[in-house]
């Protein structure tokens, strides 16, 4: 089956340009068929009466007795041409000319414009059209040498319509003629008009994955400058795109192959020689182990995935954020004896999230916070600051730690980054904690942030509020 024709937008234009111009001759036509129309009827109008005047200026203004008689011969000598025909109608009928002039006199009387004649040849006029002819009447009163009088004079119009005819003939043909250049004149203008367009699809075109040029937008044209910077930015997105796919492909090959040399060497090692039950246990013990990492490895890659296919948090509903905390921290109570270590929290905001989702990210960050906190008991606890402030709430962990450098600032939410202290102790953390923080942020319409300041690392993230949160002072304090 053959993919549906694509609209060319200079085809496009070229209709919408000729539509316009047929549009535009034919309402100039129409005022143009008008004009003609009131000037050929207002002529024969003329026309007739001018012939009328003669006649008239006799039986208004002559005294002789043979009045009759002569009006009767010098109607008969002006009725003589082709196209004009006089008649006389009184009740004397010695005043009467014509064939049918007393339906003429009906047919007029009282009328001042011109009347169509339906049926000519009845009236005595040989060859006629139905309805090609037109008369005008006028009443004379009496005078001392004749009664009341009415005059009626008919023209052919036939040759005033053959002249109209062929004017909307010809106007017709200029109509379609301007039409069909101006289509063509459009067509040609639209491609001229779409080559910065093509130069533009050329050079993006020209641009490839690992290109880093870009498109050159001071040599666009204006309307076309928001589409270039729109390409541009595209491309600046796909470039980061490929490098983060590089980047993962090569994190997670790099996370993968220990754990797998690990299980293939103690696997082969336990292979080499005869192994009593206690030696093959702790082997199959020491391989489920690396076996659980990276079941946690990859389940933490797939939640990522989801999260970056702009998955939002679903199941959402009001939590305190100070009593998630307060859950997460009795979770991680063992962890704290044993580093010696206190959790302080400060404020409240009651947020709807997702709970399983907020869990994760808080146990993530409280979990960083014990790790990497410097001071033993006695010393700084784990801060936890809560807060509204604008349309979102804060939750910030604060733990004294070793001073950070800006640039692993930047990059502690990327996946399977752990800054050169860290990686020394990389059987305990894969690096996806952080990002997992980032993940569970966006999903809730927040952001991440992370700061080093006066020996002290703060890291946290927001969540989106929805205008119904109720904010808690943020100078109180509970403490686990």
């Amino acid at each position: 089956m053959s993919a549906p024709a694509r609209p060319s937008i200079a085809l496009r234009l070229a209709g919408l340009f000729a539509a316009t111009a047929l549009l535009g001759f034919a309402l100039i036509g129409l005022v143009l068929h008008q004009v003609l129309e009131h000037e050929l009827r207002r002529h024969q109008r003329e026309e007739l009466r001018s012939r009328m005047d003669a006649v008239q200026y006799m039986l208004v203004n002559s005294r002789s007795q043979e009045l009759a008689a002569h009006a009767r011969t010098r109607l008969a000598s002006v009725s003589s041409a082709p196209d004009l025909r006089f008649w006389l109608w009184s009740e004397d009928p010695a005043f009467r000319y014509g064939r049918g002039a007393e339906a003429m006199a009906a047919a007029t009387r009282g009328r001042s414009g011109l009347v169509r004649i339906g049926d000519p040849q009845t009236l005595g006029i040989a060859d006629a059209q139905p309805l090609s002819w037109q008369a005008i009447g006028q009443t004379l009163p009496a005078t001392p040498v004749r009664p009341p009088v009415q005059l009626i004079a008919a023209m052919d119009s036939a040759p005033f319509a053959l002249t109209r005819r062929r004017f909307d003939i010809a106007l017709a043909l200029v109509t379609l003629a301007g039409t069909a250049l101006v289509g063509a004149l459009g067509y040609w203008i639209a491609k001229l008009g779409l080559r910065p367009v093509q130069r533009l699809s050329a050079d993006a075109q020209r641009i490839g994955p690992h290109d880093r040029r870009r498109l050159d937008l001071p040599r666009l044209p204006r309307e076309l400058e928001d589409l270039g910077a729109s390409l541009n930015a595209a491309f600046d997105r796909l470039d980061a795109a490929y490098a983060q796919q590089e980047s993962f492909n090569a994190d997670v090959a790099h996370e993968l192959r220990t754990p797998l040399a690990s299980l293939i060497g103690q696997t082969q090692v336990a292979l080499t020689r005869h192994r009593d039950a206690q030696q093959l246990r702790q082997v199959l013990q020491s391989n489920l182990e690396e076996l659980e990492r990276l079941r946690a490895i990859v389940a933490d890659m797939l939640f990522l995935a989801r999260a970056e296919q702009g998955q939002r948090a679903r199941q959402c509903e009001d939590a305190s954020l100070a009593e998630e905390v307060g859950k997460t921290v009795e979770f991680f109570e063992v962890l704290l004896d044993e580093a010696g270590l206190q959790v302080e929290v400060r404020g409240d905001v009651v947020v709807p999230v997702e709970k399983s989702l907020l869990r994760r990210a808080l146990s993530n960050l409280l979990h960083n916070a014990i790790q990497h906190s410097t001071h033993s008991a006695g010393a700084a606890p784990i801060v936890v600051e809560i807060a509204q402030r604008g349309g979102e709430a804060l939750i910030a962990f604060s733990n004294p730690s070793v001073a950070l450098a800006p640039e692993h600032l930047q990059r502690l939410f990327d996946r399977f980054y752990r800054g050169d202290a860290a990686r020394a102790n990389s059987r305990e953390s894969h690096g996806l904690g952080l990002a997992i923080v980032k993940a569970v942020a966006s999903m809730h319409g927040g952001r991440v942030f992370a700061q080093h300041r006066d020996g002290i690392t703060t890291i946290g993230f927001s969540v989106a509020l929805d205008g119904t949160a109720t904010g808690v002072p943020a100078h109180a304090a509970l403490r686990w």
